[in-house]
C-alpha cells in the first residue's frame, strides 16, 4: 500500500545480516506449516491485535510529531524534478533485487524485463536519476521475496503492524528481512556509497508521505477506526497484488451477468 511505503533497511555488516537471516527463519518454518492458499477478502487473522493496535498509535504518533511534518517541509522546500529524480534512483536500485526475486519464483520474462530496465535506467537514465525506461513502455514487475514465499507455498500467517514500517504479516515480515540481507545492490557497496542508498530510500519514502499526505491523514485521523481500516486496506491490496490472474472472490457489483455464459436469464433465483 502506498499510502504506508516501507523505508528499506540500510546496509549492515555481515554479522548483522546473519543475524538477521537466523531471526527470519523460525518465522519461516512456522509458516510454512499452514495452507498455502490465499484468504479469502473477509478473512483476517489478527491474534496479537491488542499489541499491533498499540504499535499502530505509537506509529501515528510519531507520524504526527516528525514524519508528517518533515514530509511537508520536504515537499515544499524541495522542486518536484528534484525529489522525482531520488526517487527514480532509489527504484532503480531495488530492480536487482526484483530479478533475483523472480528468478526464484521461475518467473523468468520478469527477470528479464527488470534487467533490461535496470540497465537501460542505469547507463541511459544517468544512473536512474531519470527513466527513459518507462518513457519507452518498460515498467518495473515489482516484487518481493514475501511474494516469493507465497509462490513457495508459505501461508500468510498473522497480520502484524510493525514500528515505523507500518501494516504487515508475518510472511511479508520475513521477506522484508530476506530482502535487507540478500539485496544484490546493498552487498555491492560498502560505506560511505550505502549511506547514500539509505539517504535517497529515505527520501523516497518522504516524498510518498508528502505526495499522499491527504489519504493518510484520512486514514490515521479521520478514520473512527484508523486501525481496522489500515489492516482491511492492506490485506485486500496485498492479496490481490499476490493473486496476480487467479480468480478472485472480490465481487464486482457493476459487472454484467450477460458475461457469463452459464447466467440463465429465465432462472428463478428463489428456486431452491
Amino acid at each position: 500500500m502506498k499510502a504506508l511505503t516501507r523505508i528499506p533497511l540500510t546496509a549492515a555488516a555481515s554479522t548483522s545480516r546473519i543475524r538477521a537471516a537466523l531471526c527470519a527463519a523460525p518465522l519461516l518454518v512456522l509458516m510454512a506449516c499452514g495452507p498455502a492458499v490465499l484468504p479469502g477478502a473477509s478473512e483476517i487473522n489478527d491474534p496479537t491485535e491488542a499489541s499491533n493496535r498499540a504499535m499502530h498509535d505509537l506509529n501515528v504518533a510519531v507520524d504526527r510529531a516528525v514524519l508528517r511534518p518533515v514530509a511537508l517541509g520536504y515537499g515544499t522546500a524541495v522542486p518536484e524534478p528534484v525529489r522525482n529524480g531520488l526517487g527514480n534512483f532509489s527504484s532503480n536500485l531495488n530492480q536487482p533485487l526484483y530479478v533475483v526475486n523472480d528468478i526464484l519464483q521461475l518467473r523468468l520474462d520478469d527477470a528479464l524485463r527488470n534487467t533490461f530496465r535496470f540497465l537501460m535506467n542505469s547507463t541511459f537514465g544517468l544512473g536512474g536519476l531519470l527513466d527513459p525506461a518507462s518513457e519507452g513502455g518498460l515498467y518495473a514487475d515489482e516484487t518481493d521475496f514475501g511474494e516469493t514465499l507465497h509462490v513457495w507455498g508459505v501461508s500468510e500467517g498473522a497480520y502484524v503492524v510493525l514500528p515505523l514500517l507500518g501494516p504487515s504479516t508475518s510472511r511479508d515480515t520475513a521477506g522484508l528481512i530476506v530482502d535487507s540481507v540478500m539485496n544484490p545492490t546493498r552487498l555491492a557497496f560498502a560505506r560511505p556509497e550505502s549511506d547514500y542508498i539509505t539517504g535517497a530510500n529515505v527520501a523516497d519514502a518522504l516524498n510518498t508521505r508528502h505526495e499522499l499526505g491527504d489519504e493518510i491523514d484520512r486514514l490515521y485521523y479521520e478514520s473512527a477506526d484508523g486501525y481496522a481500516q489500515a489492516r482491511l486496506i492492506y490485506l485486500q491490496n496485498r492479496r490481490y497484488e499476490l493473486r496476480g490472474n487467479q480468480p478472485t472472490d472480490y465481487a464486482d457489483p457493476y459487472a454484467d451477468p450477460y458475461d457469463d455464459s452459464y447466467f440463465d436469464p429465465y432462472e428463478d433465483p428463489y428456486a431452491q
